[in-house]
């Protein structure tokens, strides 16, 4: 009788990362145990699982996200090894702990490791991450600009100086800074300092800007760039942004996920017979989400395609174009529809940018060389089996439905 092979040993290591040492926990079939600390560095590494694979174990790793990037699962991912890596917020945690330490953490990232209750992250590779960092650090200087400048608002209001033009930061209110004077030399040099330290984020986001649409030109994610920037509010900043946060669209298999993924899905409380929801959960990715209601601010006018837009569309497949249009048709009038409905414009403006995350879904998926179906625009009529005979009621009037049809998602 011939002998079944023997499925290999599994080993599910938790690994809790620090600058200078890492804490290292096991966890198999048998025990759960905690192996001590190593210091942080790849060879001390390759040490570790040496020892551990030396029996001919299966050893998969995992760790959290943090300061420390994702070089050391890039490295054992290099060498044909399991390495993930999880969000900290993403880690069951039982209320009841109130103890933390590194051994502990280690510990219980291998026991959910072992128990299948960890979900990865996704790991962009080097390029990309580059782009991303670029895309980040403009934005911490968008952030310096305005915390700059909300201090010199601050610092005038707090004298009774009000600046009577309508908008802020143009040319004219400029102008009245330069002009604006104060009894006591003190002041004067106080105020005067706040106007410099303006100057330097200011120029800080003009260079970032500049080289990240010098360095997207030689990107390989390049024609999803360009194809998101088909849709109206989608300049090359939040194009650029967007695909440097998401990386690949394809691990999302529906458009619903990305939209969790980015925050927008409203939040739930619901029990037996009742079912409230609220506000937005505003988790996930807060730069994507910044991005995208921009862009929706775009669609409160009515569609039209712009010289600036229709420059963008030369040289694009048809099915992108084709895409961008319908998004403004939809989004415009369903703007307009929530305002009329007595919705906040606040409100509109979100339910509008959480459709829009759809049609980029789209888009992408068109890049990406996966098309959806689009939807012909006559409308089928209802028949009954029950009753042949009865005329088909009229339509009830409502906002025009999207042209795409996105697939099922399974429960």
């Amino acid at each position: 009788m011939n002998s079944s092979p023997t499925e290999p040993k599994l080993k599910y290591v938790g690994l809790d990362v620090h600058a200078e040492t890492i804490a290292v926990a096991i966890a198999d079939s048998a025990e759960l145990r905690s192996y001590g600390n190593i210091p942080a560095h790849t060879h001390a590494l390759d040490r570790l699982h040496k020892r551990l694979s030396e029996d001919g174990s299966q050893v998969r790793y995992v760790y959290e996200a943090g300061p420390t990037g994702f070089a050391l699962c890039r490295h054992l991912r290099g060498r044909g090894i399991s390495c993930a890596v999880v969000s900290p917020s993403l880690i069951p945690k039982r209320a009841s702990d109130r103890v933390k330490t590194d051994r502990r953490d280690a510990l219980t990232l291998a026991r959910l490791l072992r128990a299948g209750e960890l979900t990865s992250i996704h790991i962009p590779d080097e390029a990309d991450e580059a782009i991303r960092d670029l895309v980040r650090g403009r934005l911490r200087a968008v952030e310096d600009l305005r915390r700059c400048r909300q201090r010199i608002k601050g610092f005038l209001l707090r004298y009774g100086r009000r600046y009577a033009g309508k908008s802020s930061w143009t040319a004219g209110h400029l102008n009245y800074l330069s002009t604006v004077k104060f009894p006591f030399p003190a002041q004067q040099i106080a105020f005067e300092e706040l106007l410099n330290a303006v100057k330097d984020p200011a120029d800080r986001v003009d260079r970032l800007e500049s080289a990240l649409s010098q360095q997207i030109k030689h990107w390989k994610r390049l024609p999803l760039v360009q194809g998101l920037m088909c849709l109206r509010g989608f300049g090359l900043i939040n194009a650029g942004s967007w695909v440097a946060e998401i990386g690949d669209f394809s691990r999302f298999a529906h458009p619903s996920q990305l939209m969790s993924f980015v925050g927008l899905t409203p939040s739930e409380d619901s029990s037996g017979q009742r079912r409230h929801q609220g506000s937005i959960t505003k988790a996930g990715n807060s730069a994507c989400r910044r991005a995208i209601v921009e862009a929706a601010w775009q669609y409160r006018l009515p569609a039209r395609v712009t010289p600036t837009i229709r420059a963008r569309h030369h040289g694009q497949p048809k099915e992108i174009v084709q895409v961008a249009w319908k998004a403004q048709v939809r989004l415009c009038a369903r703007y307009q529809h929530l305002v009329r409905s007595r919705k906040k414009p606040v409100v509109a403006l979100t339910a509008v940018a959480r459709e829009l995350v759809g049609f980029l879904w789209a888009i992408a998926r068109i890049v990406e060389g996966h098309p959806v179906a689009l939807r012909p625009p006559q409308q089928p009529t209802r028949t009954s089996s029950k009753a042949p005979d009865r005329p088909t009621p009229a339509p009830k009037k409502s906002v025009p439905k999207s042209h795409l049809v996105f697939p099922e998602t399974r429960s």
